[in-house]
């Protein structure tokens, strides 16, 4: 990103840790927790914003916060998440710093969707190693049942709203404006 203050990365970084926490909350209760993946929003959506050690950091204390707080994730989700969701942060907001197409849009997507696949195939291995070794086995179709198949809804809904989420911060000015000089066209879908 262009230039944003520590404070304005740190006060980003905490509401999308904030989410952390309240989404699930919200969505477990009406059977959606697992279809939505709603910490996956948050996390990705700091990445994007704040930077890589942002989201990183982001996806190491929203879940931890959650659980200490609401129990979700247990501990065994927790051991697995977390991988997962630092990859997701960290790899958005790298992604982000280095892909500059010129285009926000093409920036967003080609920072986004690596980082999702990387963070389930993280998740995935932290889920193999936790396994190992005891009576239960992790598959790669449980992986791809767990991680795809099963969470299809919410990787729409992420690939949907996070870039809508993203250019809404740039226009409202909470985040500097990738392109600023660009086109209206460049910078916003449709």
């Amino acid at each position: 990103m262009n230039k944003m203050s520590s404070v304005r990365r740190l006060v980003i970084a905490a509401v999308c840790v904030a989410l952390c926490y309240v989404l699930p909350l919200a969505l477990h209760p009406l059977g959606l927790g697992k279809i939505l993946s709603p910490m996956h929003l948050p996390v990705l959506l700091c990445g994007l914003a704040c930077g890589g050690v942002y989201g990183a950091i982001c996806g190491l204390v929203g879940p931890v916060l959650s659980s200490l707080l609401s129990g979700m994730p247990g501990p065994t989700g927790l051991i697995t998440m977390v991988p997962e969701l630092m990859i997701y942060g960290l790899t958005a907001g790298l992604a982000m710093k280095y892909i500059r197409t010129g285009n926000l849009i093409a920036d967003l997507y080609l920072s986004l969707v690596p980082a999702m696949l990387l963070g389930r195939v993280v998740g995935g291995l932290a889920s193999a190693c936790f396994y190992l070794g005891s009576e239960k086995s992790f598959t790669m179709a449980a992986w791809i049942s767990g991680y795809f198949v099963g969470t299809f809804p919410g990787i729409i809904v992420q690939l949907i709203l996070i870039p809508v989420l993203v250019i809404a911060l740039m226009k409202t000015g909470a985040v500097p404006a990738r392109y600023p000089n660009a086109s209206p066209r460049e910078t916003t879908v449709g």
